[in-house]
């Protein structure tokens, strides 16, 4: 085949493999969402349009915890210097509905200032890539992963220790890192162990555990809640919706309720309330 014949050829092939070949997606303007959802492949910020969170008056039995993060989140928006954070404790205590509250409150304070970025914790290889796109954008963004720990073989955490406080780069003025996790210390047993035995100074190990949660200069413990914590989140919640319930009818459901999921949490409080609200022929609409 002569080369006048092949080009031709050689074009509607090309033509071809454009259209099944599918078109990158762009990543959306910093600057125009209030939140973002982080993707890694390919990297890019995907805008999130409506914020899916309860606003911070709601949140009760984390008083002190509440107003640390807050008071935190406020300098940072300011443009002052503040910790990275680490909320860690019980299952379903509001840990990452207070990040999202939090956010919400003070974006309503300095609208437009401050932006929450989402990424999962089997992203967070791409944290170099996505603070690449953050670094000199004129606006304070709120890194957040929720449920964060590491298991088994997961070398990712040596990632996050470098951004969280070293690297040559450094992590940029403009961005700040919050995570949740159900333990206190975010590597796994087994991984602890697994240094012990294969380092020269078995100490060593011990030392790798704790200089992980380390870097996150503020620790906000959450803890199992009680009775009277239970009924004044469910109260709060009832007196919010406008709930159509006596108060002596509404705690005794909740404590059918909970004795039916044998725990009590915030998470509890709030399934209660999504049932009860059913039954009644009513939304839940702030």
């Amino acid at each position: 085949m002569t080369d006048s014949a092949l080009a031709p050829l050689l074009a509607r092939i090309a033509d071809s493999l454009d259209r099944l070949a599918p078109q990158p997606v762009p990543s959306a303007d910093p600057r125009a969402f209030d939140a973002y959802v982080w993707q890694a492949s390919p990297p890019r910020l995907q805008g999130v349009a409506e914020i899916s969170r309860v606003p911070l008056a709601l949140l009760q039995g984390v008083d002190r915890v509440r107003d640390l993060l807050l008071a935190n989140t406020r300098q940072f928006a300011a443009g002052l210097s503040a910790n990275n954070a680490l909320l860690w404790g019980a299952r379903g205590m509001g840990k990452s509905s207070l990040v999202k509250a939090v956010h919400g409150a003070v974006s309503v304070e300095v609208p437009g200032r401050l932006a929450l970025v989402e990424l999962s914790r089997e992203d967070l290889h791409s944290l170099p890539d996505l603070l690449r796109v953050l670094r000199g954008v004129d606006r304070r963004f709120l890194l957040f992963c929720d449920d964060l720990s590491f298991d088994g073989q997961d070398a990712s955490y040596k990632s996050l220790k470098a951004v969280l406080d070293g690297g040559v780069e450094g992590r940029p003025r403009n961005v700040l890192f919050y995570a949740t996790s159900n333990r206190r210390h975010l590597l796994s047993r087994d991984m602890i162990e697994n240094e012990r035995s294969t380092a020269i100074n078995p100490g060593e190990a011990v030392e790798e555990k704790v200089s992980l949660s380390d870097r996150f200069g503020l620790w906000l413990g959450f803890h199992a809640c009680d009775q009277n914590n239970y009924f004044a989140m469910i109260e709060g919640y009832a007196r919010f919706f406008n709930l159509d319930i006596s108060p002596e009818a509404l705690r005794a459901e909740a404590i059918e309720w909970q004795m039916t999921r044998g725990s009590r949490s915030g998470r509890v409080a709030w399934q209660f309330i999504q049932d009860l609200a059913g039954r009644l022929g009513q939304t839940l609409s702030s």
